[in-house]
């Protein structure tokens, strides 16, 4: 890694499945890093459930030492229940970056497609196929794993703006 180079990691929030994606920025340039998911036991309790995405979320960052660190926002879905179970996943992946002392960003789904592919109602195909021109060696596993990837992407895009509205606050 280049030392001016920026490293950001772009987690997709989600209790089943959660995706992360590292990238390195130098200028415009983007360069691929690692990816994964990680797979809490479905079968757990809440906490464990949680603790766990926890533990793999902390291995993650000390792994590959980002700088930075950006989330999709949460989109409401008709199930209040699933909503719900799905904004504490979200906050357990915020948690873990920023404990280590990480600003985290937040985009919203629409932002990510159109910053990736150009057009915010992009399927995930689209997506993943974009990440495979964008990071010629990205091998994500998964969809999640490539959204978390095309956060990532998202925030070296806007990360000026990021800052700027982290400061106003």
């Amino acid at each position: 890694m280049d030392l001016n180079a920026i490293r950001i990691l772009g987690l997709d929030p989600g209790l089943r499945r959660t995706g992360w994606g590292v990238i390195d920025v130098l200028g415009s340039r983007l360069s691929f890093v690692a990816c994964g998911t990680i797979l809490p036991p479905e079968a757990g309790e809440m906490a464990e459930r949680l603790a766990f995405l926890h533990r793999g979320l902390v291995d993650v960052l000390l792994r590959f030492a980002p700088d930075e660190a950006a989330v999709e926002e949460t989109f409401v879905n008709m199930n209040p229940s699933s909503t719900l179970k799905l904004g504490q996943a979200r906050g357990v992946v915020m948690l873990a970056p920023a404990q280590m002392g990480l600003p985290v960003a937040e985009y919203a789904p629409l932002l990510v497609k159109k910053s990736v592919v150009g057009a915010g109602r992009a399927e995930k195909a689209q997506v993943r196929m974009m990440i495979g021109i964008l990071l010629p060696k990205a091998t994500p596993e998964t969809d999640d794993a490539s959204d978390a990837l095309a956060i990532a992407i998202t925030h070296a895009h806007h990360r000026g703006a990021a800052a700027r509205a982290r400061a106003a606050l």
